[in-house]
């Protein structure tokens, strides 16, 4: 037996940063929601609910539509994440709306889930997802983790964890660019992108706005 099938995956975690992605967008200012507050919260949270039954049945035969549940949830977050960056940055452009504190907590939510949504995407990406990953069927990396390229330095039999792909996301959104991981393949490389896009549109649009640069 492989010993990815005698270690599964977690999924908990994920479950997890979902919610904190839910607390972040109920946190979010009025002027930054996409329709009634409760909406995407409440489409999210039954998206987050049904996969988690689904997976209680763990038939592998139930994984193509758990994958599916994965990634119709992480798209909803994504979505409504770049819905509330688009709203952000009309609002300060138009010079309304948004001022002061709310500005600055709107802001760092929105980047905070873009953090989440990407963690997410990495983790669902790579060789294939969670599933093929615990079950011997993944394909190539997709992400090429420093343990890989010096293997000595880690415990034998490493893998990444969900907080792995979280804590790239974090350094990518951070530093606009790949640090230590490297992106391996063309989605990858579009999730990287994407995601220091979104990065560098919301700490340039706020940064901006803090030195008068925009009216």
């Amino acid at each position: 037996m492989r010993d990815s099938q005698l270690r599964p995956e977690p999924r908990w975690h994920a479950s997890v940063a979902v919610l904190v992605a839910i607390a972040l967008y109920l946190a979010l200012p009025s002027d930054l929601l996409l329709g009634p507050r409760w909406l995407v919260p409440l489409l999210e949270g039954l998206l987050l609910v049904v996969l988690n039954l689904v997976r209680l049945y763990r038939r592998a035969r139930a994984q193509a539509e758990v994958r599916a549940l994965a990634v119709m949830l992480t798209g909803l977050i994504n979505l409504a994440n770049v819905g509330s960056v688009a709203l952000l940055v009309h609002r300060l452009v138009s010079g309304g709306g948004i001022k002061g504190k709310p500005l600055l907590y709107g802001a760092v939510s929105v980047w905070l889930t873009n953090v989440i949504v990407f963690g997410l995407w990495l983790w669902e990406l790579d060789r294939g997802g969670p599933a093929a990953r615990e079950q011997g069927r993944e394909r190539h990396p997709d992400l090429q983790f420093p343990q890989m390229v010096t293997p000595e330095v880690a415990r034998q039999g490493w893998k990444p964890s969900f907080f792995d792909y979280c804590y790239v996301a974090l350094t990518n959104a951070a530093a606009f660019s790949p640090t230590d991981t490297m992106p391996l393949t063309l989605a990858a490389k579009a999730l990287f992108s994407l995601e220091s896009l979104v990065s560098i549109v919301t700490v340039g649009i706020v940064a901006a706005r803090a030195v008068n640069i925009l009216s």
